[in-house]
């Protein structure tokens, strides 16, 4: 009831501030301000008024309110980790075919892993006296003496 009572005032209030530009010949701007005054009045005729005020003091609709900013916060928190995982659940299994076609190729005359960047021929043409110009040689001969004694 006091919320219909403060509108109609404003509006009224909006309305004689209307009439007194007017009166100074400013014709759009009246016409501007009679629109604003007239929207409080409108909200009470409709009824939007009494709804607010009921929803503003209703501990029920409050709880609504919690119920939803807490469905907000779940929904944002799993497209935030959607994010970070990298994309939606489509996209992450065309990426797993993807990365198991690649692996599993019954034609293929490379290996699974992938084609290195050096020719396949470059170690074993190399002599094994030469030495290295770097110091990743010693690093790597336990494993270049396995792979010599199973023939690779």
């Amino acid at each position: 009831m006091i919320a219909e009572t403060v509108c109609s005032a404003v509006a009224a209030a909006g309305l004689g501030i209307a009439v007194v530009t007017a009166y100074r010949k400013r014709y759009l701007a009246a016409a501007r301000i009679a629109a604003y005054a007239l929207v409080p009045l409108g909200l009470v005729m409709t009824g939007i008024v009494e709804w607010v005020a009921d929803t503003a003091f209703s501990p029920t609709a409050w709880a609504g309110f919690a119920v939803l900013g807490g469905a907000w916060a779940l929904f944002a928190t799993t497209r935030a980790v959607e994010r970070r995982r990298g994309g939606t659940r489509k996209e992450r299994r065309a990426a797993a075919r993807a990365a198991h076609s690649e692996a599993v190729a019954p034609a293929a005359s490379a290996p699974s892993l992938g084609q290195s960047a050096r020719p396949a021929s470059g170690p074993a043409s190399r002599p094994a006296s030469a030495p290295r110009a770097n110091g990743a040689s010693d690093d790597f001969s336990d494993i270049e003496a396995i792979l010599k004694k199973h023939g690779i």
